[in-house]
């Protein structure tokens, strides 16, 4: 008898699947341009290193976005609704933010530079605020693994639009009208707000900001389970993070790879595993649940970790080197999707734009902390022993996701 790939088919065929990934690029774009991107034009004008340095505090505002989150619960525009009200009210403010930096130039106005920098970063954050609670809402059980993986890889394709073809274009055509080309693409998220939805909900905002900012915690934290949850949290994706943080150096210094071995390989090829990954995770995740996906997907991601092992062993080799950055990427793909599946339900609609922004930044805390003392481990043990210690601190959360695997499975609005 033929496999039921009618779930499947019922989950490829919505359209609140389809909205997600233009959404999931208007929420990547703006972070490059404001990012590595910015950098790079403050290099070629010639901007002081010094500088450029104090400029990565222009993504302060992704960080600390959870503080303004429930002014986007409690107050609502006056079209669109909630969540489309205000995703389209933050894309046109980050495209006219672009436009204005094209406007402009690190040479001639650096601190002006800065200042719409950060303008358009905190109202980068926001949509991003407003995007996170709107894949929440309109996601069902089933949709919620191919709906993560869809928004990171239009997420993925803005990094790489507003990175690699943005530097590509600015030695064509200029810096200014680079960006102005980059402002249109927001137009594409624009659209998407407007085609998209509402979330079907009988739930209304609350009615004082007072409730918009304690309601959330003191909701999440009547929950059974509530710590146990939030240090599952900041676990699942140590592992991955604490590796990632010394990728780069170990195939340039450890191994002795090129510089163009890497760009190639490991961020071309990376971006087109984590893609793929992302992808099947989510496709995956239709049949096996939240649960086993979590727990398959992590298991994976701690023996991925292993591969860096053998190719410090083997030495300098370009097979082995397709093959560990593949199977690392891939799986970090799959382990993703499944993870913001899980942050996606533990999310109250009512309070979704505050719970997910608090949820996210947690997420960070492990990878914030540990990632410091990577460069200690390699030096005092070694790469083989530094990727090995990486994929034991997969175990505590493997261990803390089995044990309150009921808890879990149960997860959904």
């Amino acid at each position: 008898m033929a496999p039921d790939i009618s779930p499947y088919l019922n989950v490829f065929r919505s359209r609140n699947i389809s909205i997600l990934l233009f959404i999931g690029f208007s929420s990547g774009l703006p972070l490059v341009l404001t990012a590595s991107t910015l950098q790079a034009w403050m290099t070629v004008d010639g901007v002081d290193l010094r500088a450029i340095g104090i400029f990565s505090l222009v993504g302060l505002p992704y960080t600390l976005k959870f503080l303004w989150s429930p002014l986007m619960d409690r107050f609502v525009p006056p079209f669109l609704g909630r969540r489309r009200g205000w995703m389209v009210l933050t894309q046109l403010c980050i495209l006219l933010g672009i436009v204005a930096m094209g406007l402009n130039s690190p040479h001639k106005a650096l601190w002006l530079m800065g200042g719409i920098a950060l303008l358009v970063a905190f109202t980068s954050a926001s949509q991003d605020i407003v995007a996170d609670a709107y894949r929440s809402d309109i996601l069902s059980k089933q949709e919620l693994g191919l709906g993560a993986a869809v928004f990171v890889t239009g997420y993925r394709i803005a990094l790489l639009i507003g990175g690699a073809v943005a530097l590509i274009l600015s030695d064509q055509i200029g810096w200014n009208k680079t960006y102005f080309i980059m402002a249109g693409f927001m137009i594409i998220g624009v659209i998407a707000a407007f085609l998209g939805k509402e979330p079907e909900s009988d739930l209304f905002p609350q009615k004082t900001l007072k409730e918009a900012v304690g309601g959330p915690l003191k909701e999440f934290f009547s929950r059974r389970a509530a710590y146990i949850m939030l240090l599952l949290i900041i676990l699942y994706k140590l592992c991955d993070a604490y590796a990632g943080s010394m990728t780069t150096p170990f195939l340039l210094r450890g191994v002795g790879f090129t510089a163009t071995d890497v760009g190639t390989i490991n961020k071309g090829l990376g971006l087109i595993s984590v893609i793929f990954g992302a992808m099947v995770g989510g496709t995956l995740m239709i049949k096996l649940g939240l649960f086993r996906s979590l727990l398959i997907f992590g298991i994976l991601q701690a023996l991925s970790n292993l591969s860096f092992i053998l190719l410090a062993w083997i030495g300098k080799s370009y097979g082995m080197l397709i093959f560990t950055v593949a199977f690392e990427n891939i799986s970090g793909g799959m382990g993703t999707a499944s993870f913001i599946s899980l942050l996606m339900a533990l999310c109250n609609q009512r309070y979704s734009a505050t719970q997910y922004a608090l949820l996210s930044s947690l997420s960070a805390l492990g990878r914030t902390f540990i990632a410091p003392t990577s460069g200690y481990v390699v030096e005092g043990l070694g790469w083989s022993a530094f990727f090995l210690i990486t994929a034991i601190s997969s175990i505590p959360g493997l261990l803390l996701l089995w044990r309150f695997r009921a808890d879990i499975s149960e997860l959904r609005h």
